[in-house]
């Protein structure tokens, strides 16, 4: 027996890859239900989202998605701070509300233990294709070790949400290794810990021998992820990444000096790239593969809300396409490096 579908209040949260089928899925509703957008595509895009929703929660959703729903049920949403509406025609933003105190709410459901914990919000960075800071600002904000650990206390392996685990505790700027050691410490009297690694990662100028002592010394970690993005210092510096293609090497050596394979991110087709770019950048992969490490790679997708939003990819050169593919065949290069995007620069 089908269920027949039920009018009611109807909330979603999406990034954009998922945008055009949650439109399409909430146009075709056969309910005449309220609906409520949240997360990065709407936070960063809220009019685009209130064509098809009714209401969209900006940012952090822990506080203003209860007090909307409840507002919403009395018949009165006009007090609700950092949401948007159409009013006549008219986009209404009611204004940002402070940040969250994330100690105050759980990293996930207890439905959805999925064995990985959310430490940190926030980055002080600016890196122009990155969302984090758009979404959740450029304070960094920690949930407290005690908190952590009570929620690693459900899992038998334990890994972390962040935008640089190694900042744990800091104000991004540089690591505080006492800071991480009480978190590492907390977490260990609980369950197995996996820091650094996916679905976070590290940035290269925070990998130091106080750092990955830490991680020799409370985690069970083979690897650590690595943000390196370019191996030109002139798309890095464009892109304001914040680091050096030095600081990439020093961080990858370092890690094979402590026994740990450095899997290493890197971007293909970032605004400005020029194939001589390109061609440092694979220069650079060739030299991770050399020390042992392994790379991930990405190809450029313009996010809306980020600093690069409004610019395309530019396409791969065809040698290093081909280079990049006979290093994924050996296994040493996962990802994608150029997919089939249209509107490429050339």
């Amino acid at each position: 027996m089908v269920q027949k579908a039920e009018d009611g209040i109807m909330v979603y949260s999406f990034a954009t890859a998922q945008a055009g089928a949650v439109f399409k899925e909430v146009r075709e509703s056969p309910t005449d239900s309220t609906y409520i957008a949240g997360g990065p595509h709407p936070s960063a895009r809220p009019q685009e989202c209130l064509e098809y929703f009714d209401y969209v929660v900006v940012g952090e959703g822990e506080e203003t998605l209860p007090e909307l729903v409840n507002s919403i049920q009395s018949g009165d949403t006009a007090d609700v701070k950092g949401i948007a509406y159409m009013d006549k025609g008219r986009c209404v933003h009611t204004g940002a509300r402070p940040p969250v105190d994330l100690d105050r709410y759980p990293p996930f459901s207890a439905e959805l233990l999925k064995g990985y914990i959310e430490i940190t919000r926030g980055c002080p960075h600016n890196c122009g294709y990155c969302q984090t800071p758009c979404l959740f600002g450029h304070l960094m904000r920690h949930r407290s070790p005690e908190v952590v650990a009570e929620y690693a206390g459900m899992m038998r392996d334990v890994r972390f949400v962040s935008p640089n685990a190694f900042a744990y505790g800091s104000n991004g700027n540089r690591p505080e290794p006492n800071k991480i050691q009480a978190l590492l410490e907390a977490v260990s009297k609980k369950c197995r810990i996996f820091f650094g690694t996916f679905p976070s990662e590290v940035r290269p100028e925070f990998v130091n021998n106080e750092t990955l002592e830490l991680v020799k010394q409370y985690c069970q970690n083979i690897s650590l992820s690595l943000g390196a993005q370019s191996g030109s210092q002139r798309v890095l510096d464009e892109i304001g990444r914040g680091h050096t293609v030095e600081d990439v090497k020093c961080a990858v050596e370092l890690c094979r000096e402590y026994d740990l394979t450095p899997v290493v991110d890197v971007i293909f087709g970032l605004p400005g790239e020029m194939p001589a770019d390109q061609q440092e950048t694979l220069e650079l992969v060739e030299w991770i593969i050399a020390q042992d490490g392994r790379i991930h790679s990405h190809y450029f997708t313009p996010l809306p809300g980020t600093p690069l939003q409004d610019r395309m990819p530019f396409r791969v050169s065809k040698d290093v396409n081909r280079a990049m593919g006979k290093l994924a065949l050996v296994g040493k290069v996962t990802g994608v490096w150029e997919p089939g995007v249209r509107g490429l620069i050339e």
